[in-house]
Parts: C-alpha cells; structure tokens; sequence
C-alpha cells in the first residue's frame, strides 16, 4: 500500500464527513428562526442512520459483485456488517475499509440533500423512516450502477453504467446530486405546498451568514470529495482539484452577475447558491475537462441554476431550500457538459464534441441521465406516497406556523422574553 495515497484518503474522508455539518449550516441559515433545528436534526439524522445502514449492509449492496451480472445491484450477502474488511488486501493501493469509509459519507450527504426539499413541514419521524428507505432502494443501487467499476480479470462485475456505458461520473453527478434533486422533487410534490407558498414570511432566511459559512465549508469539503475520488495522491487527483476550485469561482461571478443584470443587485444568497451549483456541476466532470472547460462549465451552471430555482414558482412545487434548481439541474448540466468540454489530456482521457470526439459521449452521458432521474424520481415518488398514506408525512398546520422546532424538538435554537421555560413535548 501507498502511505501517501493512504494519508490523502483518510483526509478526504474527513473532508466529505465535513460537508454534513457544512450542508447543515447552509440549509439552517436559509430556514426562519424556528425551523434550524429541524433542519439541522435531519441532516444529522438522516446522515446517521444511513451511516447504519452502511455498516450493515449498505456497501455490500452498493460495492458488492453485481448479482447476476446484471449491474444493477450488489450481493447483499457479501460484505454483510462489513467484517470482511478488516483483512487488508496488500494488492491494493488504499485498505478496502479506508475506501468503505470515503463512500459511507457520500451516501450520507446524498440522504441529507434531500432534506432541503421538506424544510419546515416534514414529521421528523417521517423523515427518519424515509431516509432510511430511501437509501436502501434508491441510493444504494444507484451507487452500484455508477461508482461499481468491474475488475480487470473480470473476476468481479461492477454497475451497468460505470462498467457497462461506461459513462463518466467522476465524482457523482449522477449518482450524488441528479439523484439527490430527482428525490427532493418526488417528495416535495407528495408534500404539498408549506401554508401561505410562496409569499411566506415565517419561512424567510434567517441567517445569511449562516448560509455563507455553510457554502464556504462545503467549498472545502468539496476538494476531499472530488479530488478524493481520484483515490490516489498524484497527478489525477490534483488536475480535479485544479477544476474544482476554478470553477467553483465561475459559478459565483456568473450568479452574481445575473442577479445584478436581472434585478440590478448580487445578494450574498446569490453567491452562496452560485458557489454550490458550480461544485454540483463540476463534480461529474472533473476528471474528464481542461480548468479552461471547467471554468466554462462553472459558469454555465452559476447562470443557469440562477434561473432554474424560479421553476418551481412557474410550475407550482414547493422545493423549499431549491434543491431541484440547484443539485437536480446542475448535475444534468455536469453530467451532460462533459460531452462536449471532454478532452483526453484530462485525467480520464476521452474527447468531448468540441474536441474532435464526436457525439457518442454525449449519447452516453444522456442514456445515464435520463435513466438515473427516472429511477431516483419514480421510486421516490411511490416511497413518498406510501408513507403518506400510511404514516403521514406532514406535521400539524399549527405547528408548521409557529415553528416545527418546538413541535418535533421541545427546542428552539433562539429564545426570548416571550418564549416558556418548559416547552412542549415532542409531536409523535
């Protein structure tokens, strides 16, 4: 084993697990006063359970060999409780459990995305129990398809779109955010509307600098989480960093500008969500673009995405935290920019349209697309409505006006004069 490759690892592992304190931030500041509580708890929660579930049988479903040859998912029965990596494989670069680890935390920030859409009005036992679901039959087996890469001997069968397409996803276009926003927009339209959409005053951002710390930190998560995928410390890993940061920049100047040309300001808002949209889109590209392509296709989703998060205005869902606008239309972006922007001096070495590759990488990246939105969104939607019929999903009217913080916590993050000392128990 590589002890650079080991360090770099362990790192970026530490860097992913920052990102959930980071998303929390970041989803906290964008809710009122009464909501960042809940907010915060079902990004730790979710993120926790699915941890669980990882442990149990999560990574045997997502990295164990395809059943049937089919690639669609893992042998549940192989690496149940993860035991089976505690031997360490000496032909390996990195221990197998260091890269079990790295992964846990991108099925955990993936669950925590999600939780943006049902900001404010979502039963926090609800939300537990759909978490947990969720990930087992939509995330899990979509990570198969997408980061499950066959052996060379073919001794082992990885995901039909890693090994089969062969479709580029650097670090999780698909599988993470497209996945992440096709989910958030299921289970918004199960949800309903919050009480008084869209003009809702109890629901406005409360803390934008809370919003701008939590960008700020998923900024630096981000290099663990891309850069990391190269799973080695070299040349790979450091082009993917290069991209990163560059287009990261390029999405926030191009929200920026939007915001200033199309309502004659650039809110800090604004800049947070170009930041988060740019890093969304680079993600799948990372490894396949020049940091003149990555700069391209940063700014396209910074512009875009700026436009993308008044959809649900026009269509009438209520995504509260733009989960759709943002992680939904700029994975589509990413994913889809590769075949074009690709070019073979980047690390994974295919040429794009513009570079002389013609279009079958477009059709490729495409067939991926369409095929992981359609999963993740109809699996979603059938998980979301059963547990709405059967559970319910929805807390009290009375409870979404005043705040679910004290409904679903008996806390508020932020008390007054006004507020009782012994608050109300929890809505069960």
């Amino acid at each position: 084993m590589d002890s650079g490759n080991v360090a770099w690892i362990l790192a970026s592992s530490a860097l992913v697990c920052m990102m959930i304190p980071a998303l929390a931030l970041f989803y906290g500041g964008m809710v009122g006063s009464r909501r960042i509580l809940n907010m915060m708890m079902m990004c730790f929660g979710g993120a926790s359970l699915v941890a669980v579930l990882w442990a149990l049988f999560g990574y045997s479903m997502a990295f164990g060999n395809s059943v049937g040859g089919l690639g669609l998912i893992g042998d549940i029965t192989e690496f149940p409780g993860m035991g089976q990596l505690l031997a360490a494989d000496e032909a390996a670069s990195i221990p197998v459990a260091l890269f079990a680890a790295f992964q846990l935390f991108f099925a955990c920030v993936t669950t925590a995305l999600v939780a943006g859409a049902a900001a404010g009005r979502m039963k926090f036992g609800a939300w537990m129990l759909f978490a947990g679901i969720w990930a087992t039959v939509v995330y899990f087996p979509i990570a198969h398809w997408v980061f499950a890469f066959s052996s060379a001997d073919g001794s082992v069968t990885g995901g039909w779109i890693a090994s089969g397409i062969k479709a580029i996803d650097f670090a999780g276009g698909t599988a993470v955010h497209m996945n992440a926003g096709a989910a958030a927009l299921a289970l918004a339209l199960v949800l309903g509307k919050s009480s008084g959409w869209p003009k809702m005053e109890h629901t406005k951002p409360h803390s934008r600098p809370l919003v701008l710390i939590g960008a700020g930190l998923l900024w630096v998560g981000w290099f663990g989480f891309n850069a990391g995928s190269a799973l080695s410390a070299g040349q790979s890993a450091s082009v993917v960093f290069l991209n990163t940061a560059v287009a990261a920049a390029a999405g926030l100047l191009a929200w920026a500008l939007v915001e200033r040309l199309r309502r004659g300001a650039a809110t800090s808002m604004g800049a947070a969500s170009g930041l988060i949209s740019a890093l969304v889109a680079i993600t799948p590209a990372c490894g396949a673009v020049s940091p003149l392509g990555a700069l391209a296709i940063g700014a396209i989703a910074g512009a875009v995405c700026s436009l993308a998060i008044e959809l649900k205005f026009r269509l009438g869902y209520d995504d509260s935290l733009d989960v759709v606008g943002v992680h939904l239309v700029g994975g589509i972006l990413g994913t889809l920019l590769i075949g074009l922007f690709a070019t073979d001096a980047a690390p994974n070495a295919v040429n794009g349209l513009f570079y002389g590759g013609g279009i079958e990488l477009l059709g490729v990246q495409s067939l991926a697309t369409v095929t992981v939105l359609a999963y993740s969104f109809g699996i979603t939607w059938i998980l979301a409505k059963i547990l709405d019929k059967t559970i319910g999903l929805r807390i009290n009217p009375e409870d979404e006006m005043r705040g679910i913080d004290l409904a679903a916590h008996s806390e508020l993050a932020y008390l007054t004069d006004e507020d009782p000392v012994e608050l109300g128990s929890p809505q069960r």
